[in-house]
């Protein structure tokens, strides 16, 4: 069995108040007011709304895990004062995902990602004067997690606002219902400006969209929903960022089945009236591939909501480049006249894109915009037309195009809306020949990944213990433990949140029994950790202070 450096940790004269080594599960809880790091030695356990506010910067590190707490409908809302800094790697992403054990995880388990920021938007009061004029307000995110504070609400004017970044990061089971039409999606985004970085996320059986934008500027490339309830790719409000590479896949038998529920590959607004309030909703998509339900002609939908693959409405302006649509019952909803007209104008584009399997499109105006010749539109009959590699393959779907697709030619850039902020290629959907932007980060099977805490010492050395005495104290005790070796060993206490408290020792050890004393000067009575790194060995124990 491995060694480790720390061994047989004292006597039996503190074994009464001796607390095991085990997986250091770190709750979080409450608000999160300074800068904090979560490391990937540890997982972190979230409870309620946790709202990051104050100025303060959540940082993440790759590698590292955090569960969501289904009783308490778990969610992370970082606010338009504080900033989340998750950048994880292609080798060790970092993951949110479902508390509840292997085999019994569903959509909804808990809430999921909530980003904020200061970045227009288009709510506004009418004022009743002459003349009638709007008046700017803040926007208050979906979900029911505002409070008397103002933690949820959004919005400002600038453009260019930084609320952190989200990079190799993968968000699982999330999306919870506080009530009808008022959900919290896997990520979701109010006002969030163009200084976040958002790129390489994977948003797996969301209980509501995958993605969705309350206005704001914010950018984003590299996006994966799989197996989402409600909408892929949901845009309201004023949104008005670019989006470049994206994969949706769907599973025939989730679907939205809420009361009006419709589930459709894209949805946009410019908002829930169909206002001509400004910023108006004018994203623009490319290279989007959107994989529906529909295999072929003998799937059968029968009981589910599905829609479309794209469904633009309530005077949007959202432009769509480049991308493909397969398997959806309905190809492209241009959904009524102020929609319709901002087509006309123009200001709203749906070009160079492709459709396979898709019987048919909504209204004869659609029918006919598919097939005006500027709008270079292609419409087959198959989802096999399309020649991807394995997009219905159940264990590990495929979306990259195989050797004669028609989807590896056929993009175009020259549109004005394409002429910064877009990486120029050849293709049309999400993925070149032989692309592998989406292997080693991502997860096809979150259901039976154990995602088991890290390993502690008492995991790797047989009948281990570490001492902390007395436990509770008064915020002053004594650690105890044995070194097998010379190790450089540091200790540092965290509250709750995952705050350092104290950098109690950070030094090298000589072989032999130790002990340190931890001294919390005017802390707050609760709960807090103590974190002892010696070597490549980390341990986490738990400590309680009761003055």
């Amino acid at each position: 069995m491995k060694k480790s450096l720390l061994n047989k940790l004292l006597t039996a004269a503190f074994a009464l108040a001796s607390i095991s080594l085990s997986a250091a599960i770190v709750p979080v809880s409450g608000d999160i007011t300074s800068n904090t790091t979560w490391t990937k030695n540890n997982q972190y356990l979230l409870n309620g709304f946790v709202y990051v506010k104050s100025g303060a910067t959540l940082t993440i590190e790759p590698g590292t895990v955090i569960k969501g707490d289904k009783a308490s409908k778990a969610t992370l809302i970082i606010t338009r004062t504080g900033k989340l800094n998750a950048a994880g790697t292609a080798s060790e992403p970092i993951v949110f995902t479902s508390n509840q054990p292997v085999g019994q995880r569903a959509a909804g388990d808990w809430g999921g990602i909530i980003l904020l920021g200061n970045a227009p938007q288009n709510f506004n009061d009418t004022i009743s004067t002459n003349p009638v004029v709007l008046q700017p307000r803040d926007g208050v995110i979906e979900g029911g997690v505002n409070n008397a504070a103002g933690d949820g609400k959004f919005g400002g004017t600038n453009a260019a606002d930084n609320s952190g970044t989200l990079t190799y990061v993968r968000i699982e089971y999330p999306g919870v219902a506080f009530q009808l039409n008022n959900e919290i999606n896997g990520l979701t985004m109010g006002g969030v400006g163009s200084g976040t970085t958002l790129n390489h996320i994977q948003v797996s059986y969301s209980g509501d969209d995958s993605y969705e934008w309350f206005g704001g500027t914010v950018n984003a490339d590299h996006l994966i929903a799989f197996r989402g309830t409600d909408d892929d790719f949901d845009t309201d409000n004023g949104f008005g960022g670019k989006v470049q590479f994206g994969v949706s896949f769907r599973d025939k038998a989730i679907s939205d089945l809420a009361t009006g529920g419709a589930s459709n590959g894209f949805e946009s607004d410019n908002d829930a009236a169909g206002s001509s309030n400004a910023p108006v909703t004018a994203a623009v998509f490319s290279n989007i591939t959107i994989i529906g339900p529909r295999e072929n002609d003998s799937t059968s939908l029968t009981g589910m909501t599905f829609k479309r693959g794209a469904h633009i409405r309530r005077n949007s302006r959202e432009s769509v480049f480049n991308s493909i649509f397969v398997g959806y019952p309905t190809g492209l909803f241009i959904d009524g006249s102020a929609a319709q007209a901002n087509v006309t104008s123009g200001e709203l584009n749906f070009k160079y894109n492709s459709f396979f399997g898709c019987p048919k499109m909504e209204k004869a105006y659609d029918s006919t915009y598919v097939t005006t010749p500027a709008n270079n539109i292609a419409w087959l009959a198959n989802t096999t037309d399309a020649l991807l590699t394995a997009p219905y393959n159940a264990a590990a779907p495929n979306a990259v195009p195989a050797t004669g697709s028609p989807v590896l030619t056929g993009a175009d850039f020259t549109n004005a809306k394409l002429t910064s902020g877009f990486t120029t290629v050849t293709y049309r959907g999400a993925f070149g020949a032989n692309d592998t932007w989406a292997n080693t980060w991502t997860n096809l099977d979150p259901q039976n990944t154990p995602y088991n805490a890290p390993t502690g010492i008492n995991d790797v050395v047989e009948a281990t213990t570490m001492t902390l005495m007395p436990n509770p104290n008064n915020g002053k005790a004594t650690l105890g433990f044995d070194l097998k070796e010379n190790a450089a060993v540091s200790v540092n206490v965290y509250d709750i949140s995952g705050r350092l408290v104290s950098n109690v020792a950070n030094t090298d050890f000589a072989i032999g029994t130790q002990k340190i004393n931890i001294s919390l000067n005017e802390v707050n009575n609760g709960v807090y950790f103590v974190r002892v790194n010696a070597g490549t060995t980390t341990t986490t124990l738990k400590m309680v202070v009761n003055n």
